[in-house]
């Protein structure tokens, strides 16, 4: 099983940018602490962070065949690009969103995400905890699908 993780615009600055709102745990704390989980369950895990977002679209864009879902934090891009939600819905591969804080909780604008409706489920306010999350969201997924196969 292999799962893309794509990381938007600024959270290579995690452990440094606004500790108080993200966490003191860098995205690479992050990612070695996800692969290692997914390790244990046999899954591979692949990571990509951009802050360009025609990088980022095309990183999903060539996610077909390649990976069985992905994990995808857009950051920003979450509240403004229409690209990365066509990439997410035309690739075709279950996606699971996921933030570090709680962006209801935070200023108005964040509150609304144009990439989640594309997505099979949203995680968000674990810190970055909440990948482990959507990842065990996302392979209880693929395993209802795979049983539904069988059936």
């Amino acid at each position: 099983m292999n799962i893309l993780v794509v990381n938007g615009p600024n959270l290579r600055l995690l452990g440094t940018r606004e500790p108080a709102i993200y966490g003191d745990e860098t995205l690479a704390d992050i990612m070695r602490h996800l692969t290692a989980y997914a390790s244990e369950r046999g899954v591979r895990i692949e990571a990509f962070q951009s802050d360009i977002e025609g990088e980022l679209v095309d990183e999903i864009g060539a996610a077909w065949g390649s990976y069985d879902g992905i994990i995808i934090n857009p950051a920003a891009y979450t509240h403004t690009s229409v690209a990365i939600r066509d990439a997410i819905k035309a690739c075709r591969l279950p996606t699971v969103e996921v933030h570090l804080s709680n962006t209801h909780t935070r200023e108005v604008f964040r509150h609304t995400s144009l990439t989640v409706p594309v997505c099979i489920g949203q995680v968000m306010g674990f810190g970055g905890h909440g990948y482990v999350l959507a990842l065990d969201g996302l392979l209880r997924h693929l395993e209802t699908i795979k049983q539904e196969r069988i059936k």
